[in-house]
């Protein structure tokens, strides 16, 4: 007889010398990560921003779509996205970044989709705040956290689940939480939630669900899946772990110059030229941003741009370079307002989450 646990595998670690599973290329093949030219928008067209399906894409009819507000509320809600887009409407600017980003860099490497930096993306989501919804629901005095339930269903480590995620009541009742129908000014498109999705900004991408159909408050922390089990910072299999939630500070330097094609080295003509690319933080508003050409042996500051949005997209940076002959390996290293920096020499966890250490981009100047 067939059961659930055996065709889900538990979570494991690669041995030293093993590559890339075809597996994990399966999941590389339906997820993608944002081209690092495409640093240069300020907005990153939806057809570029980097896309992590757990499941399947559901087939959702926006006609008969619903959310409901259940659980420890005086006043249970269900709303069509008539309702809801009637309701005050708000876009906001957000920078959205994978928990497993850079997973694939970590030695040895935890096995699953194998992120390397560009799983990362700056949009402009428009919808309706979540907390009046919940105020006017009326949560429980020993409300704990709400729960938030996608459309999507599949199995994970022997678990048959919905995708759900929490956050804490106080988290969940923060102003700048969306409930949000449309990207870059148009309705979401199919892969990324539609018709409705949870815009949670400053958090990891594994807490803005998804064809968002159920919102559930509760008297006792939630105890499911993606929250208890997965996305955890763990040091081994036995450790419980501490939750992933907000966004560690990164930068990111747009590649200058032209790509070989297959090791991406950048060839880049000598003379003078600027580098630039695009740091955030979860934690607070990036505050400063270091750049070094020889791959962390010096720094230099470079200039930060306004931030964009309200604060939650990412920050432009740059500094001025005269390149000249030879081989270079570029990187940038964002401060936030916390005091938090990205580190040279990342620290692990099994899981290859928050994952923030500097990237490096090999550049090569021919001589003239």
């Amino acid at each position: 007889m067939t059961t659930v646990d055996d065709v889900s595998r538990p979570s494991r670690v690669a041995g030293p010398d093993e590559a890339i599973s075809v597996e994990e290329l399966q999941l590389a093949a339906r997820n993608h990560g944002i081209p690092l030219e495409a640093l240069r928008y300020d907005v990153t067209p939806a057809g570029l921003h980097y896309l992590l399906i757990h499941y399947d894409i559901p087939d959702v009819d926006p006609d008969a779509h619903t959310l409901t507000v259940s659980g420890a509320v005086a006043r249970p809600l269900r709303l069509d996205l008539a309702a809801l887009r009637a309701r005050p409407r708000v876009t906001r600017q957000v920078t959205l970044e994978c928990a497993g980003n850079g997973r694939a860099l970590l030695h040895p490497r935890p096995v699953s989709q194998p992120w390397l930096v560009e799983a990362v993306g700056n949009a402009e989501w428009t919808g309706t705040p979540l907390a009046p919804l919940l105020r006017e629901a009326g949560l429980s005095d020993d409300a704990v956290d709400v729960v938030f339930t996608g459309a999507d269903h599949g199995v994970e480590r022997g678990v048959e689940q919905d995708y759900q995620r929490a956050l804490p009541v106080a988290d969940a009742l923060r102003e700048e939480v969306l409930l949000a129908y449309e990207m870059n000014g148009a309705p979401l498109l199919p892969q990324h939630g539609a018709p409705l999705r949870l815009i949670v900004p400053g958090w990891y991408g594994m807490a803005h669900v998804k064809w968002l159909r159920d919102v559930h408050v509760t008297t006792e922390p939630f105890e499911g899946y993606q929250n208890a089990v997965a996305y955890r910072l763990r040091a081994d299999a036995d450790d419980p772990g501490v939750p992933v939630t907000r966004i560690e500070p990164r930068a990111l330097v747009r590649p200058p110059g032209f790509p070989d094609f297959m090791s991406r080295t950048r060839v880049l003509r000598p003379g003078p030229c600027t580098v630039d690319g695009r740091a955030w933080s979860g934690y607070g508003p990036v505050t400063s941003v270091e750049v070094t050409f020889d791959g962390g042996g010096s720094w230099v500051p470079a200039s930060l741009d306004e931030s964009t949005g309200d604060g939650w997209g990412w920050r432009r940076w740059s500094v001025a370079w005269t390149a000249k002959p030879g081989r270079w390996v570029l990187g940038a290293r964002a401060t936030d307002a916390s005091g938090r920096s990205q580190p040279v020499e990342q620290p692990w966890n099994r899981g290859g989450f928050a994952n923030n250490l500097v990237q490096r981009v090999a550049v090569v100047v021919p001589a003239e």
